[in-house]
């Protein structure tokens, strides 16, 4: 958490205005929106807009809720950019007495009518996080209320026992309650439902998915323009760690086994990508070296993927999750965003080629030499031979998305891609976009163990390389082949061989332009994974 200790302040903000209706004050509404939370809001982890300049920030509605001792707000704010575009945030709001603070985060020291003390988030009040609970657990169908708290179907009668804050504040803000359950309050917000809710309550109340958190709650407000959720309650899974940490772990007992078996990486038996393998066809040589569990284990990720999708896209009732055939409008859609993604991707690659060196550097050349092959590849989407359908996928789908729960898997945060509009977040899309999700991140934990772990292993960069895309081809293959059956078993439509093939190397060299841009932007030597993953997939 980022703290502010009360002591820091030079100065205190005095209003004449009091608590209760301040935000009926003008002048109040202004210091409070420029003042006070221009210096505040910057420094926080879940503001998104740090690489843009701030011009001014706006309160576009706020509403009231009161406990049994104290008034709070709950502020929406739209933060405007020099460059032109706008994001809105909520803040829940409270004014508290020194001796009242449970917290030395506070927002600003401010004299309210003839009362002193600090504006904080809310959030830092117990007081507050009891209310927001007590409120969902006990809340009823009121129809027309502005903001509106539901119970899941799961949650039985529950008291307030106790809340903390999970782990280091990131996009969203949550909260355990209980030690059974969490509430992520939603700080970016839009005015149509989460998916991350959306999808959540519609895997766990309506189709009984049991691997990913079961919905318990959620708080939405319903204003003219549509719904905006801010929170969203799930129960705490126990487990230990996301399969990222998981994976790392693994594969660097893969890469130990090359020095500790005495393995020739020359000597390993290669596949072609997307060869389909069941665990009895793989060479007893890549047991040898893998192991068996590993394998197992991709299976089951496999397995719980499939499911996930074959709940997403069985309904018919609920228009938001059926399934839907590929068009000219999707195409349009899929194609606009493509090509303008890769020349953004050409754009950076082009200013940041003297940022790389070695390969990284001899990639981005083929890259760019190669990119009428690569543009050509994005336009080639040919709906009329697509027999498959479209479906709600989680849309932002890695290893870090997933938590490990003794030898399963359970699957979270349906938000969607973080780059993407709320709207196209919730466009329908082919299954394999995620299963491509995942296979980039195995491609991501293959070569993030060989550049974290450089002195370790005695073997060169390149040899490493090459051992590390057999490991990836195999690890697709064994995926592939059981995520394939199930989803065909449980009569998702996924098409045939050749179109699974297209759309999978499609899905994957999107996933790869996606990521050139960040990894030139915030880390250019690990340019080298996107840029090998899109050299691999296209074959030059």
């Amino acid at each position: 958490m980022n703290t502010t200790n009360q002591d820091t302040f030079t100065s205190t903000f005095e209003f004449k205005t009091e608590w209760s209706t301040c935000f009926e004050d003008e002048n109040f509404v202004k210091v409070f929106s420029s003042d006070i939370l221009e210096n505040y809001i910057i420094n926080k982890r879940w503001y998104g807009g740090k690489a843009s300049t701030l011009k001014y920030i706006e309160v576009v509605d706020h509403f009231k809720i009161t406990s049994k001792k104290n008034t709070y707000y709950g502020v929406l704010l739209e933060v405007n950019f020099k460059e032109a575009f706008y994001q809105h945030y909520f803040m829940p709001l409270a004014f508290m007495a020194k001796e009242e603070l449970d917290t030395s985060t506070v927002i600003a020291p401010v004299v309210m009518g003839k009362q002193s003390g600090y504006l904080v988030d809310a959030l830092h009040q117990e007081d507050f996080r009891k209310l927001l609970f007590d409120n969902i657990v006990k809340s009823k169908e009121t129809p027309g209320l502005k903001l509106v708290f539901h119970k899941g179907s799961s949650i039985e009668k529950e008291e307030y026992q106790s809340s903390r804050f999970m782990g280091l504040e990131q996009s969203n803000t949550s909260i355990i309650y209980n030690d059974s359950f969490v509430l992520k309050i939603f700080r970016r917000i839009y005015v149509s439902t989460n998916p991350d809710y959306e999808i959540s309550r519609f895997l766990t109340e309506r189709m009984h998915f049991e691997n990913t958190p079961r919905y318990t709650g959620s708080i939405n407000l319903t204003l003219a323009e549509g719904n905006i959720t801010l929170g969203l309650m799930q129960e705490l899974v126990s487990n230990q760690g996301d399969a990222w940490k998981f994976m790392l772990e693994q594969i660097d007992g893969v890469f130990d086994n090359l020095k500790r078996k005495k393995i020739k990486i020359d000597k390993l038996p290669d596949i072609a990508m997307f060869k389909r393998l069941r665990i009895n066809e793989i060479p007893p040589e890549i047991i040898d070296w893998v192991g068996l569990s590993l394998f197992l284990r991709i299976q089951t990720l496999a397995l719980r993927t499939a499911e996930m999708h074959i709940a997403l896209g069985s309904d018919i009732h609920e228009t938001a999750f059926t399934p839907t055939t590929y068009n000219g409008d999707y195409t349009v859609w899929l194609k606009n965003r493509m090509l303008y993604q890769f020349q953004n991707r050409l754009n950076i690659i082009e200013n940041s080629l003297h940022k790389l060196d070695g390969l990284a550097l001899e990639l981005a050349h083929q890259f760019m030499e190669n990119k009428k092959l690569v543009r050509k590849h994005f336009v080639d989407f040919d709906w009329t031979k697509m027999k498959s359908e479209r479906i709600r996928i989680h849309g932002d789908y890695h290893l870090g998305q997933v938590l490990v729960n003794g030898d399963d898997f359970y699957i979270l945060d349906f938000e969607g891609e973080p780059e993407s509009t709320i709207r196209d977040r919730k466009v329908k899309q082919p299954p394999l976009k995620d299963v491509a999700g995942m296979f980039r991140s195995f491609h991501y934990a293959i070569y993030a163990t060989i550049f974290n772990n450089k002195e370790k292993y005695p073997y060169e960069q390149e040899e490493l390389f090459k051992a590390g895309e057999i490991l990836y081809k195999y690890f697709v293959g064994v995926f592939l082949e059981t995520y394939i059956e199930k989803a065909q078993s449980g009569n998702l439509n996924i098409g045939y061989n050749h179109e699974i093939d297209f759309l999978l190397k499609y899905c994957l060299l999107e996933k790869a332009v996606y990521e050139l841009g960040y990894e030139l932007n915030s880390r250019p030597r690990w340019a080298v994974i996107p840029l090998r993953g899109i050299q691999s997939i296209m074959n030059y």
